[in-house]
């Protein structure tokens, strides 16, 4: 698993004073014989993508500051082709003052000449990241997660269960707890770890006036960029059409019967689109130098795609054919519960064929990942702790599929030989492309048509927003933990702070029209992108989450509820697993 952690021990945790605090109880006195003393234990196990020698984690300075990072910095901080970023990041910690951010005093350190705070630069940096680091200065323990949750870490707050302070980028079998932890009202259903929200935070450690302990004092700190806050808002520039004076006219029933004259509508706001996704792509690709440990094949794809054919996959996959040089392959990773019989499975082969033709050159590497439910219980307990503190079918239907998928343990087929053979294969990419925020921005669920329905513009504006807003919450945590166990690191393209802020600056009756039906108005905007990309089979596709495609959820309810009527009945995606299933 790559990812980082801290235990604190003999230090009180005081969450007080901290709003958001869940369920924080207070501690008994940890009373230090001998003097007053505590403990801090850093663990860093990550995956080095850049620089050109190996940095261990955790990381210290000569100020005795401490450092483990998991991310990738692809702006805001400076970090050149042959730098590791956790160094750079380091370096720039190391030079911020001791004090906190001055928020709400209209003024900082930075802005008289000074150093900045740590969450002033925090708040810079772009792209996925996690971190704790100890400022030995101001003895003030500083952890977070970038604004959209892009990096895993979770939580365990003290209680008078466990009176530990932990942080982990996933939950530890050797300290994971049972789901049905009493708290301090003796109710049922608390979870040892949780989600950490999407912010700076602080622990201000210093000795109780009174007693022989020392206490920790919790501050939740915010952004200081206002062009990140303005992102996190999540504010459209433009909701409702104008009946008069649209922005582009069209027949509604000509879009209706005849989808391809989505054609000859303006293509300005697409091609905005496509240029910012062409952007995330060369950063999360081949805009920094990547440490490879040397392999066999000199050729082996460095970059692979969670790939089922879809739009979103699809797009990926052409941008970066794109960006990376034609000599290396790129391995297109497909899981299918079902064996050729998946609709994921039967799509990626029809997006091989696409893909060859706008990149014949390419050598595209359809990664084809077989699996039964039946054969991997072992398996399946495995995903059970990567995808806590989730702990629905569902989060367990897309985990197991998101696990297995990125494993990379598949067949190609060898058109070199009679019968076009199917040979073993096992993906060497470390770096995993993943479409994950394409539909939350660009209405592709099936909710964002109901909420349109019922409620107009307003409401599918309001729906995109809430699913933007706690995506770190339901999705992006859960996905990180199960791909990065196979040592190999998510990147999300659509999740780009410049394709975010493109993409709301774009009217939203551009970017989906729900009155269209499913494939043609659902992201539409995609669908205009896709056609510049010369994907016009792919830009027609309708969407197919991952536990249906692959089949993984109708094998799961057969197993778990008998059939998917059964299934369907209880509603069998939001059922909590209570015991080991499958």
């Amino acid at each position: 698993m790559c990812g980082i952690a801290l235990i604190v021990s003999g230090i009180e945790i005081d969450s007080s004073h901290f709003t958001e605090s869940p369920r924080c109880a207070p501690l008994e006195s940890l009373p230090c014989e001998g003097g007053i003393h505590g403990e801090l234990l850093f663990i860093g196990a990550t995956l080095q993508l850049r620089g050109l020698s190996p940095v261990a984690q955790p990381l210290s300075d000569a100020l005795q500051n401490v450092l483990v990072y998991n991310g990738e910095i692809f702006g805001g901080i400076h970090v050149s082709s042959h730098n590791n970023d956790t160094e750079i990041l380091m370096e720039n910690l190391g030079s911020c003052c001791s004090c906190f951010s001055h928020e709400g005093t209209g003024s900082s350190c930075a802005s008289l000449g000074g150093q900045e705070s740590v969450p002033e630069l925090l708040s810079r940096v772009r792209g996925p990241w996690a971190l704790i680091y100890w400022q030995d200065s101001s003895n003030t323990l500083w952890f977070g997660r970038d604004a959209f949750g892009r990096r895993s870490l979770l939580v365990h707050w003290p209680t008078s269960h466990d009176s530990r302070f932990l942080l982990s980028s996933v939950s530890p079998s050797f300290i994971q707890q049972s789901h049905d932890v009493a708290d301090e009202s003796g109710k049922f259903g608390v979870n040892f770890w949780e989600e950490l929200p999407c912010d700076i935070y602080s622990v201000s450690i210093y000795p109780h006036k009174d007693h022989g302990y020392l206490i920790g004092e919790v501050k939740k700190h915010e952004w200081s960029d206002s062009k990140l806050r303005k992102l996190m808002t999540w504010e459209r520039t433009a909701i409702e059409p104008i009946p008069v004076a649209t922005v582009y006219q069209y027949d509604m029933e000509e879009l209706l019967f005849n989808p391809a004259s989505l054609n000859s509508m303006p293509v300005e706001a697409s091609q905005k689109v496509l240029m910012a996704l062409k952007e995330s792509m060369m950063r999360r690709s081949s805009s920094n130098r990547i440490f490879q440990v040397l392999n066999e094949r000199a050729r082996a794809a460095p970059v692979g795609v969670l790939f089922s054919g879809g739009l979103d996959s699809m797009i990926i996959a052409a941008l970066l054919h794109d960006c990376i040089s034609s000599e290396y392959e790129i391995d297109l990773l497909n899981v299918s519960f079902d064996g050729e019989m998946a609709p994921d499975r039967i799509s990626a082969r029809e997006g091989l064929k696409e893909l060859q033709k706008i990149g014949p050159s390419r050598r595209w590497n359809l990664v084809e990942i077989d699996a039964d439910l039946r054969n991997i219980l072992a398996e399946t307990k495995h995903v059970m702790t990567l995808i806590s503190p989730a702990k629905t079918y569902m989060d367990l239907n897309i985990g197991i599929a998101l696990w297995l998928a990125s494993e990379g343990d598949g067949w190609l087929h060898d058109s070199s030989c009679a019968g076009n053979k199917r040979i073993r294969y096992k993906s060497m990419s470390r770096i995993l492309l993943v479409g994950s925020g394409a539909d939350e921005q660009c209405a592709g669920y099936g909710r964002h048509r109901s909420k349109f329905r019922n409620a107009s513009w307003q409401g599918l504006h309001e729906e995109m927003k809430l699913g933007i807003q706690r995506i770190w919450k339901r999705n992006l945590g859960r996905d990180d933990r199960c791909i990065a166990d196979n040592a190999k690191e998510a990147r999300f393209p659509f999740l780009d702070e410049d394709v975010i802020r493109t993409l709301l600056d774009i009217p939203l009756w551009e970017i989906a029209n729900l009155h269209l039906p499913s494939g043609t108005g659902d992201k539409m905007i995609l669908r205009e992108v896709a056609r510049l990309l010369g994907l016009h089979t792919a830009a027609g596709l309708p969407k197919q989450a991952i536990q249906f495609g692959s089949r993984v959820a109708r094998e799961s309810n057969k197993i778990n509820f008998g059939s998917n009527r059964a299934a369907n009945q209880a509603s069998a995606g939001s059922v909590v697993i209570h015991t080991p299933t499958m």
